[in-house]
């Protein structure tokens, strides 16, 4: 989930006005920007627990302490809850997942340079009042219940709401880390392009970053559970969205999505309204009944897109949602491999014909196997290994043709080296965290706090 928006107090008045309010995303090529979002698990180093919002040792004092580094301060009901930047926010997850949403950039040399700053200006800070942070995609060994929950208006109403609609809501919220990037698009076609590949190789990134092998201190039979825990979360917002592939895919058949997915609440005057399981067609129409006679703004709209969780989301970019929270190459590693492929029309076209023929349920088959087999699933009588293989070779070329240089002459592909290394030896970092708990750690699962950390 990102940071603060800027409000939008413009009222809909009809379904083609949020068709184009998401179509106000086209850019031309020149302009297409990248995004990146991490989240870390906050811990304090005395113990290993997690932090609690208020205290010397706490998500507070590491917000308080970053402003520092020219950070602004943003308060919900007198909570410290996020800051900004430049373009850039860093923000709370409901169980403190500490966030850096990035400012839109050109060129994942930037991006890496981003996350670089950012990091080292929370290691100043956590080595000031006790603190870490871990790698991780879900939580090793801290359980559900003893996760300190964050002054959050909307966290309340969703978690509440978590416990209706699926059994792993709660888990997703309170013990999942994940790394995300969001891509521009220049037409509603390439929208659709892009949207229909990156789906359909979102479980091939799902295995390359698979990282959250450990539940309540033990292995828990998956290489990437944070992606286990979406399965079972919410089926009305998570998933792979078949009705994507289908004729007439555009930015209307996604409003469409949207306008079905039942919502979590309406934000007025700072104050969160339980609107959970409520529909926000009755809130165009004027007929919801917790701001009854009031029809939504597109502020609202946003809030509601906000809400919905498939394994790649339109707003007025694309979001790619499949990857667990990794070491620091990897955080550079995820917008790299995606760029290469969506953003140079020569790799786009050579992924699209890579999946093109995969039906629904192949699509989903594959979804469902990939948390526990990783690299050993199988489409289309083809691993994921070689298709990780393939896909990057792919990433490779379009970045080649990119041609954006650091200072030391060297382009974007040099952030799929650690990658390439996980595809070629078939070993993610899942399967290297078992191996290690199986043998030097001895089941020790305090290594994490030693051994996976920014």
């Amino acid at each position: 989930m990102s940071g603060p928006s800027t409000p939008n107090p413009i009222l809909i008045e009809s379904k083609a006005q949020l068709a184009a309010h998401l179509a106000r995303g086209c850019k031309p090529n020149a302009d297409w920007r990248i995004g990146t979002e991490h989240e870390k698990i906050a811990f304090a180093t005395a113990d290993n627990r997690p932090l609690p919002y208020d205290g010397e040792t706490s998500i507070r004092a590491l917000l308080e302490g970053l402003q520092r580094f020219d950070w602004e301060p943003y308060e919900e009901n007198g909570h410290l809850v996020a800051l900004k930047r430049d373009g850039a926010s860093v923000s709370l997850e409901p169980g403190g997942q500490f966030e850096l949403s990035g400012a839109p950039l050109e060129h994942v040399h930037q991006t890496c340079a981003e996350v670089t700053r950012h990091l080292r200006e929370v290691r100043e800070v956590a080595d000031e009042i006790g603190a870490g942070f871990l790698s991780l995609g879900f939580r090793p060994d801290t359980k559900l219940e003893d996760v300190p929950v964050m002054p959050k208006g909307r966290y309340k109403i969703m978690r509440d709401y978590m416990q209706t609609v699926g059994t792993l809501g709660r888990e997703m919220m309170f013990r999942t880390c994940t790394v995300q990037t969001n891509l521009d698009f220049s037409s509603e076609a390439d929208m659709v392009k892009k949207f229909r590949v990156s789906l359909a190789l979102q479980p091939v990134a799902t295995t390359l970053f698979a990282n959250s092998p450990f539940t309540d201190g033990k292995l828990n039979g998956f290489k990437s559970y944070r992606s286990r825990v979406w399965m079972d979360t919410d089926a009305d917002r998570t998933g792979m969205l078949p009705w994507v592939f289908d004729d007439g895919m555009g930015f209307e058949r996604y409003v469409d999505y949207a306008l079905d997915v039942p919502m979590y609440f309406v934000q007025r005057d700072g104050r969160f309204l339980d609107a959970s399981g409520k529909s926000f067609r009755d809130f165009m129409n004027g007929t919801l009944d917790v701001v009854p006679g009031e029809i939504p703004t597109l502020s609202d709209f946003d809030d509601h897109l906000s809400t919905i969780f498939p394994e790649v989301r339109l707003k007025q970019f694309l979001e790619m949602r499949g990857a667990d929270t990794g070491p620091w190459d990897e955080l550079c590693a995820l917008p790299a491999f995606w760029v290469g492929l969506l953003y140079d029309d020569q790799a786009l076209d050579e992924a699209w014909d890579l999946v093109k023929n995969w039906t629904a349920e192949q699509r989903q088959t594959l979804r469902e196997d990939v948390p526990a087999q990783g690299f050993e699933a199988v489409i289309g009588g083809r691993s994921v290994r070689d298709l990780a293989l393939e896909s990057l070779s792919l990433s490779r070329g379009g970045l080649n043709r990119r041609a954006y240089l650091n200072g030391h002459g060297e382009n974007e592909t040099v952030f799929l080296q650690a990658l390439d290394a996980m595809a070629r030896s078939g070993q993610s970092n899942a399967d290297l965290l078992i191996k290690a708990y199986e043998s030097d750690w001895n089941g020790d699962i305090s290594r994490c706090y030693t051994d996976c950390i920014y």
